[in-house]
């Protein structure tokens, strides 16, 4: 009796210094980039009350554990520092961060496209592109200043007393990341020359709901008092809340093919709205950056269920994303051009999805306005008789035939709402619109159909916007 007594007050000891311990979240850890020109918060937990003491690049800060063991110190902005350094967190219990940088830091999450590694990359079809191909990206990617961190579902509320997570962004680390993620980084460190973090937050498959919060669906305006399908939260309680507040310049989303299964439009753009509402509030930063994909040709119609697809349903979902740009500090990419077969729901060509929101977030978050980052934007019409005149923005330095064919996937209609194929002329960067069976057009629609790729570009090689209008 007495040496159980001995043996369960021993255990009692070991408990009470293992709460004791500083334990710090899985995103804190060596080889992280810190971002640049904001406050760097650094958090964890501690024993009630205990003093925990933080110090990085020449600042030394410390603060108390609250009633719930956890504590929180605001480090002041640092510059951009390619130079790895060290921080230490002291306590009761000592801990040493190795190989931090300081640059920017993007989020990136969605569904599988999203989730597409740069495995999957290195076995799709190789495009003829002189030089370094991007199918090889693997053989020779080795910048120490692009950092990933890949968040595991079940893993990130655990902490890791060996601080891993962050990895230079090589070989196997690099293997099971994000493709899409990986080439946007280094599109980004080509033109901002710092060091790179990206995280990783994806699932297969996923709806947009599981990524937003039960509670940001209850303050929404559209969604207050509605119950939502589609499981709210399943992803974003284990797979963003446990990232904040951890600093960011920005979000990347490749998400939609779900929901435009589900043939949802207005109600995507207010679910788009409410995820982007919720996360920058959740980072008390209402100007964070979140640039998305718009998602690419596919038969949805072919998709066998209760709802009836058309080839109509992802141009009106397209709509929806597009809808969510009217929210500041947003941005789109066009991907119309990016597929070998509609039938193929994960088309590769993830290089040039990474570099085309790299082009976004470096013109509009980084206030390179010389970096054209669109493709040809739908302006305005003006009906002159039985033809339809065509201006564009976002033309670059001119708007071209990609193939140097006609102009295809303009359509128009007269009052009897029914379209027709349009010839398009291109001509001094406007197009002109006619059809011997349309003598008053009151409609026009570009790319409307959902195996649609239409070979309206500007000489930047970026895609013109699908988009529909009344005249």
């Amino acid at each position: 009796m007495f040496k159980k007594s001995i043996i369960f007050f021993l255990f009692g000891l070991l408990s009470l210094n293992v709460q004791a311990q500083i334990v710090l979240p899985r995103i804190l850890g060596h080889n992280m980039v810190l971002q640049q020109n904001k406050p760097i918060t650094i958090w964890g937990k501690a024993s009630v009350g205990e003093r925990v003491n933080v110090q990085f690049a020449g600042q030394e800060k410390t603060t108390f554990a609250d009633e719930n063991g956890k504590w929180a110190i605001v480090l002041k902005p640092l510059k951009a520092s390619a130079k790895e350094a060290e921080m230490t967190i002291s306590g009761k219990n000592v801990i040493k961060l190795e190989h931090i940088l300081v640059g920017e830091v993007w989020l990136c999450s969605g569904q599988s496209n999203m989730e597409y590694t740069m495995r999957k990359n290195s076995k799709v079809k190789r495009p003829n592109i002189a030089n370094e191909n991007p199918v090889d990206e693997l053989e020779f990617a080795k910048n120490p200043k692009i950092r990933i961190f890949l968040v595991n579902r079940k893993e990130l509320i655990k902490p890791d007393s060996l601080h891993r997570g962050w990895s230079i962004a090589k070989d196997s680390a690099l293997r099971s990341f994000s493709a899409a993620a990986y080439f946007f980084a280094k599109e980004l460190h080509k033109n901002l020359n710092v060091p790179i973090g990206m995280i990783s937050s994806a699932i297969p498959g996923s709806r947009i709901e599981p990524w937003i919060s039960e509670e940001a669906f209850a303050e929404s305006p559209y969604f207050k008092g509605q119950k939502v399908e589609g499981e709210p939260a399943k992803f974003y309680t284990p797979m963003i809340k446990p990232l904040v507040p951890f600093s960011l310049k920005g979000f990347l989303w490749y998400q939609g093919e779900t929901n435009c299964f589900l043939k949802e439009t207005t109600e995507y753009t207010q679910k788009l709205t409410t995820l982007i509402n919720s996360w920058r509030k959740a980072w008390g930063d209402k100007k964070l950056a979140f640039n998305f994909v718009q998602i690419a040709p596919h038969n949805y119609s072919d998709a066998k269920g209760k709802l009836v697809l058309t080839k109509e349903t992802l141009p009106e979902f397209r709509e929806a994303q597009t809808n969510v740009l009217k929210l500041p500090n947003t941005g789109m990419i066009i991907t119309t051009d990016l597929v070998d077969s509609i039938r193929d729901i994960h088309p590769a060509y993830k290089w040039e999805i990474g570099r085309r929101l790299a082009l976004v977030a470096l013109n509009q978050d980084y206030g390179m306005k010389n970096i054209v980052a669109s493709g040809p934007i739908f302006k305005k019409a003006k009906v002159k008789g039985n033809e339809i005149l065509l201006t564009f923005n976002e033309i670059g330095t001119g708007l071209i035939s990609k193939d140097g064919k006609k102009l295809s996937d303009f359509q128009i209609a007269g009052e009897d709402g029914n379209f027709v194929n349009a010839e398009a002329i291109l001509k001094d960067n406007k197009v002109i619109l006619s059809s011997p069976q349309i003598t008053k057009p009151v409609k026009l629609r570009f790319a409307w159909d959902e195996a649609a790729q239409p070979n309206l570009f500007n000489q930047e090689g970026l895609p013109a916007r699908p988009f529909r209008t009344n005249l």
